[in-house]
């Protein structure tokens, strides 16, 4: 019997230092990926994590001046004024329909883009069309907020200038100027940016699909919308879940840049985001505390979504992030 627990614990400790055994080979078959990974890694040490450490601002009432022992701990002190604060209850509206729109009609027009970019034939134009069509990602928001404030101008606008030409409108209407305009605006403008981009994704997932299915549904008799709706949708699903999990991390990043730039006083109660909210708190007022409250309210909500969307799709059956 004792010779036996000795083997059973022999076996054991062979089979415990076994995978430390080949960790450490693989470690060192590895060690040049490894050595080329520690820079990254210190990035995001340096840059994603250590800069967590500022979060206490938001339990305390912070002061620049005082070294941390000296601040006064407040709790949730910060927490309990934002949720009863009207204004910021308005930027969360602001930035939760902004990114939902941005959501929604990016998704939309991304996929319906590369689909019908697919169904063209000639690789020249397809090449040339879906160029210019990326182009526009390229370029600052400064300059593309300056296209859409001059395409939007009531003196001699194009949107204008098209709308009373065919009889839509008989004045020019000042976009900028009516609050209801604003989130659409921006929609429009996120479209008009990234459609291009976000579809090339989506051409490489078409890409991967079979032909054969296209062959098989063509001999049945399948038209293109057919192959369009029982192939290409179908084939590039997991992708579209993916991507949604991902971007639903994102519902409360609504922007900055485009807020700020095309934003004014008349518009101010549904142009404002909470990153503007964090910036006229945090830098204008001086108020660091309620900006990184605000800040980590943003956060955790992101996080959560993530972890719901992907429980939601992991029983639906469906390919998940995590």
């Amino acid at each position: 019997m004792a010779s036996a627990t000795k083997v059973i614990s022999s076996k054991t400790a062979a089979m415990t230092a076994a995978p430390q055994t080949s960790l450490l080979k693989r470690m060192r078959s590895q060690k040049q990926l490894i050595l080329m990974s520690l820079p990254i890694l210190l990035y995001v040490l340096l840059f994603s994590y250590y800069p967590i450490w500022g979060w206490t601002q938001a339990f305390q009432n912070f002061k620049p001046a005082l070294p941390f022992s000296q601040q006064e701990w407040v709790g949730f002190k910060q927490f309990k004024f934002l949720f009863r604060d009207d204004m910021f209850l308005k930027v969360l509206r602001n930035t939760i329909g902004m990114s939902f729109i941005n959501l929604v009609l990016g998704f939309v027009t991304a996929i319906l883009f590369a689909i019908l970019l697919n169904e063209i034939k000639n690789k020249l134009y397809k090449r040339t069309i879906q160029t210019i069509s990326y182009l526009p990602h390229f370029l600052s928001w400064i300059i593309v907020t300056g296209l859409v404030a001059n395409a939007l101008s009531v003196d001699g606008g194009i949107v204008n200038v098209v709308l009373m030409k065919l009889g839509f409108i008989h004045e020019p209407i000042m976009w900028l100027s009516k609050p209801h305009y604003f989130w659409g605006i921006v929609g429009a403008s996120h479209v008009w940016k990234e459609v291009g981009w976000n579809a090339i994704i989506y051409l490489a997932a078409i890409t991967s699909i079979d032909p054969s299915l296209y062959e098989a549904a063509e001999i049945d008799g399948a038209n293109r919308y057919r192959k369009m709706l029982n192939i290409t949708l179908p084939g590039i699903k997991s992708i579209v879940i993916i991507l949604l999990i991902m971007n639903l991390g994102w519902i409360l990043d609504a922007g900055f840049e485009v807020q700020y730039l095309l934003g004014n006083g008349v518009v101010v109660d549904w142009s404002q985001t909470i990153d503007i909210f964090v910036l006229k708190y945090g830098l204008q007022i001086g108020n660091y505390s309620l900006a990184t409250a605000a800040g980590i309210f943003k956060t955790v909500v992101s996080i959560t979504l993530i972890f719901a969307a992907n429980t939601i799709a992991k029983r639906f059956g469906e390919d998940r992030l995590i």
